[in-house]
């Protein structure tokens, strides 16, 4: 759908910074590096208007080089015909900057902790069926931070592997402001939020974790598994390889709780839902 408001104002109107961001990408046109500016490809002064088709992704180089005459605009042009990030099919990877000897991620009001003993320490605070959802690993002053996101067929579409910061072109829209990482199913439905913090703390405020047939709902204030609605607020394990370990894993993991025979998915969360709504109303009764 093409988008057009004539104005006085630079500020790009929301939904046409996400119809571009879709239609780029979500990266650089040119190198596909997902920390970008908007760019008008007609010159703003002279139009005055903000028309989805005229603006692309531009990282800060590229941006310089363009305004400073070192990229030349058919080049702009021809690149926002055909990005990076959908020529791949995957962004450029980018490298996330954690180091240090200990480690903290928040997950919805729960936390985890570590620390480096020495010989490399690994801490994975969500697994399902074997595959670590949230992994950490600590070793020689480096912090490793891995994240995989899976849609409901199983198909990862953000993965985030020793740092590396990975994400699928088909995803329906993704940004990185400043620390914040969002990525989003559709209009106003959040399937992660992860703030990262370097060196080495990560907070998760919202997210929706999905693996065979698995639900793990992340709200600023607690963790609820849909499947059996348990539901964990205000939780902290310090040194423990193992956090919220769902389902079958072949080499057992040792976690502060591990829920083996959970009832996979079956499309209805309405009670789920209804017992976190009780349960929250009972934990702010006794507080």
């Amino acid at each position: 759908m093409e988008i057009e408001q004539e104005c006085n104002s630079r500020n790009i109107p929301l939904p046409i910074q996400r119809e571009v961001r879709q239609r780029c990408g979500f990266g650089c046109v040119i190198c596909g590096m997902p920390l970008y500016e908007y760019e008008h490809m007609a010159e703003w002064a002279k139009v005055k208007r903000h028309q989805a088709d005229e603006i692309t992704l531009l990282c800060d180089q590229h941006h310089r080089e363009k305004t400073g005459g070192l990229l030349p605009k058919e080049i702009v042009s021809q690149a926002n015909l055909n990005p990076y990030n959908l020529r791949e099919g995957v962004s450029k990877p980018y490298n996330l900057h954690f180091s240090g000897k200990e480690a903290k991620v928040e997950i919805g009001g729960n936390s985890f902790t570590c620390f480096d003993k020495g010989y490399g320490t690994a801490m994975v605070p969500i697994s399902v069926d074997g595959t670590p959802l949230i992994g950490i690993i600590l070793a020689d002053g480096h912090l490793l931070l891995n994240i995989v996101i899976f849609d409901e067929f199983n198909q990862p579409i953000l993965h985030i592997k020793n740092n590396q910061l990975y994400y699928s072109t088909s995803t329906w829209d993704i940004q990185l402001v400043g620390t914040t990482l969002t990525v989003r199913e559709a209009h106003r439905k959040i399937l992660l939020e992860i703030e990262f913090q370097p060196p080495s703390n990560i907070v998760i405020s919202r997210g929706r974790f999905l693996k065979n047939g698995v639900e793990i709902l992340v709200r600023p204030t607690n963790i609820l598994i849909t499947n059996n609605s348990t539901l964990l607020s205000g939780c902290h394990a310090n040194n423990c390889y193992g956090g919220l370990i769902v389902g079958y894993h072949e080499n057992p993991i040792g976690g502060f709780m591990a829920l083996g025979g959970v009832p996979r998915y079956l499309g209805n969360r309405k009670e789920a839902l209804k017992f976190e709504k009780e349960s929250l109303s009972l934990i702010e009764e006794h507080h």
